[in-house]
């Protein structure tokens, strides 16, 4: 039997860099019960350790994650386990927005339903040239209603819909364009565009990354007075930060700032 810590497969590098890889290719990285819950108790473990500065979210196999894991499914068909299910995949996708770092996806094959979900849910994402996504609930008569979530928030309405009505697959270039991921590659410099994206991160101070990354979120489900009310107060806030306060002085001295 595989064990939940085989599921997911958690490296750290000396830049306090952290990755998850999903590690079920044979299945497609579905997103099974127990992938879940291997994923959510490695967000919980992060939550405790304020020295990770990066999440970046990856996979081994052809594919980034197919979503649900069908089988599992249909093999256990009553609505309070389908509700509990649910909940558990809209917990964890909740839990990577929660999270006071930012989260990336490094996506190197197709991600499909909630595996585009999980593409959408993480605060940035770079793709392999080769990487194509979809919401193809429909095709099966099961509407993507749980990745319409996290899609309708990146995507424009009418491209978020139009992949959820048709559950067709889109290419790499079409999820830049549409704004479902930021930067594609090729696929043997994938390693590299996701280096230098967290390499770009690690310049900046933590503690201005999990303030703003917390306001970013809660003002978008704001309206414009009130989002500008708690925008207002966190930067106010950060604006006392040490780090703030020296890189405005830095800027001010026309001097490199001193983080450390």
């Amino acid at each position: 039997m595989t064990s939940n810590q085989d599921l997911v497969l958690r490296t750290d590098d000396s830049h306090s860099v952290c990755t998850l890889t999903l590690n079920q290719p044979d299945s497609f990285n579905a997103l099974s019960q127990s992938m879940l819950s291997a994923l959510q108790q490695h967000i919980h473990d992060l939550k405790q350790q304020p020295h990770v500065r990066v999440l970046v979210i990856a996979a081994k196999g052809k594919a980034f994650c197919a979503g649900h894991d069908l089988k599992e499914m249909r093999a256990e068909p009553s609505q309070d386990y389908y509700q509990q299910l649910f909940k558990q995949c809209a917990s964890f996708m909740m839990s990577l927005q929660a999270l006071s770092v930012p989260v990336i996806a490094k996506i190197q094959g197709i991600a499909t339903a909630a595996g585009c979900q999980l593409v959408a849910q993480c605060d940035l994402a770079i793709a392999s040239s080769q990487a194509r996504f979809a919401v193809s609930g429909v095709n099966l008569g099961l509407f993507c209603s749980t990745p319409s979530v996290a899609l309708s928030r990146n995507l424009s309405r009418k491209a978020a819909f139009e992949m959820l009505a048709t559950g067709d697959f889109i290419s790499a270039q079409d999820a830049l364009t549409k704004g479902l991921i930021n930067r594609i590659a090729k696929p043997d410099a994938l390693d590299q565009a996701v280096e230098s994206l967290v390499a770009s991160i690690l310049k900046k101070p933590a503690v201005a990354l999990a303030m703003g990354k917390a306001l970013f979120y809660q003002q978008l489900e704001s309206g414009m007075s009130n989002a500008y009310e708690q925008a207002s107060h966190t930067m106010a806030c950060n604006m006392m930060d040490p780090s703030a306060l020296e890189g405005v002085q830095a800027f001010i001295d026309k001097r490199p700032p001193n983080w450390s």
